[in-house]
């Protein structure tokens, strides 16, 4: 029996897909076809990655025209721990994650064990991203950046992955905000290797 994994707003599902490649029974639980708020976990989850909307947490948003809302962008990451929680009290979860960009979130769940950027592990370019969780650590692999990559990065312009091919785009959400959005190949693969 193949081992399920939960990719809780997963997206596009990038960080999965390793799994999904490797055989692993993988559930993109993602808007549209699926709502992490209404969906019940099945028995024997393996692992779980979940990727929360970041927007009421980023240092980047600005309020100025709509006040940060973080008791209503908590609710969502409530549900993804309450989702986890289920799984780890039915004592098949091997581990889990929880990303999201460095931002308030620290606020509400505290220093996370892993802060990491792309190119700590082979992307050219820079996002500080937390990851909270039960998993093993994954092995760096960092590189320099050249002077034009911090350049790209320093006015978010650096090149972006493609989406995957069939993805529905949400209609809140502009295509470069969702190939911003995506979880970095690199990290995917290390993340993958450590925790198989």
């Amino acid at each position: 029996m193949s081992k399920i994994i939960l990719d809780l707003c997963a997206g596009t599902g990038a960080w999965s897909k390793p799994y999904a490649d490797a055989g692993y029974d993988v559930r993109v639980i993602t808007l549209p076809e699926n709502d992490v708020f209404t969906y019940e976990p099945p028995k024997n989850v393996y692992g779980i990655l979940a990727a929360p909307t970041c927007t009421q947490f980023s240092l980047a948003r600005t309020t100025a025209k709509t006040p940060r809302d973080l008791e209503g962008g908590f609710q969502l990451v409530h549900r993804c721990l309450e989702i986890i929680w289920q799984c780890r009290y039915a004592d098949s979860l091997k581990f889990w994650a929880l990303e999201n960009p460095m931002g308030y979130l620290r606020q509400l769940l505290g220093k996370p064990p892993l802060t990491w950027q792309p190119c700590d592990y082979g992307d050219p370019h820079t996002k500080r991203t937390d990851l909270w969780g039960y998993y093993n650590m994954p092995r760096k692999k960092p590189i320099r950046l050249t002077e034009d990559q911090r350049r790209s990065c320093s006015v978010n312009n650096r090149d972006l992955p493609e989406i995957p091919e069939g993805y529905v785009l949400p209609p809140d959400i502009g295509r470069q905000a969702v190939r911003r959005s995506m979880t970095p190949q690199g990290f995917v693969r290390a993340f993958f290797q450590a925790n198989k």
